[in-house]
């Protein structure tokens, strides 16, 4: 790569390893809060970074005394877990499609025509917004009712996917980042997403106490790939 590129060195990272990267240099102007104690995120232990995209990328942001740490991980590869009726139909839907139904099925840029599909059925209709750029600009500016429900299901799914990795990681943050991240932040808020992340029953009151924010930094996979060459070349 350095020879083709003819460069004097190089660094090849996991795309959702480069936000954590960033994640850990951004200030608090670049972090719009969603829910929880609207605090900086920690110095020490766990964020863990949730990115719905392409795919879903999970990561863990680890800081102790000495440094940060970047975890990647495959995180969104994990099962679907259902929470309610429509939730159910949606795992039949895809698990008669693919078998296994992981969680980037639902939550990641083509998971919203998945969930649009199923309620598309529900109601007894056929879906007719079947391109994915299509969908989520309907269901962003509110031109499409089925398509605006479809998106108030994903932030509900979200909440609840990222609430269980918080649990799995035992954090004391969750970032929320993504090539889909952004444009969700004003609708978290006011959607299910902050009650499906502290639904976790006797961990409810743990899950209130968690910070919860949004990359608001237009672009955090580059600059997360500038800092972590940084930190790897800095001598």
């Amino acid at each position: 790569i350095g020879e083709t590129l003819g460069v004097d060195a190089h660094l090849l990272i996991n795309d959702f390893e480069a936000v954590g990267h960033a994640v850990a240099q951004l200030g608090s102007l670049d972090l719009q809060h969603v829910c929880g104690p609207d605090v900086p995120l920690p110095r020490h232990g766990i964020t863990t970074i949730v990115g719905p995209g392409t795919g879903l990328g999970v990561a863990q942001l680890f800081r102790d005394d000495e440094s940060d740490h970047v975890i990647a991980s495959e995180g969104g590869h994990g099962d679907f877990a259902p929470t309610d009726p429509v939730d159910d139909a949606i795992l039949a839907d895809l698990r008669s499609i693919h078998g296994r139904v992981s969680v980037e099925r639902i939550v990641s840029g083509p998971g919203l025509n998945a969930v649009y599909a199923t309620l598309a059925r529900l109601d007894g209709h056929e879906p007719w917004l079947l391109d994915d750029k299509a969908l989520w600009a309907a269901a962003l500016d509110g031109s499409d009712d089925r398509a605006v429900s479809a998106l108030d299901r994903f932030c509900l799914c979200l909440g609840a996917v990222a609430g269980d990795l918080a649990l799995a990681h035992g954090p004391t943050a969750v970032v929320i980042a993504g090539g889909l991240g952004l444009k969700l932040a004003n609708h978290l808020v006011d959607s299910g997403f902050v009650e499906r992340f502290v639904a976790k029953g006797r961990f409810q009151t743990l899950m209130s106490s968690i910070p919860v924010k949004v990359v608001s930094h237009p672009q955090p996979g580059l600059f997360g790939a500038a800092a972590a060459f940084a930190r790897e070349h800095r001598q």
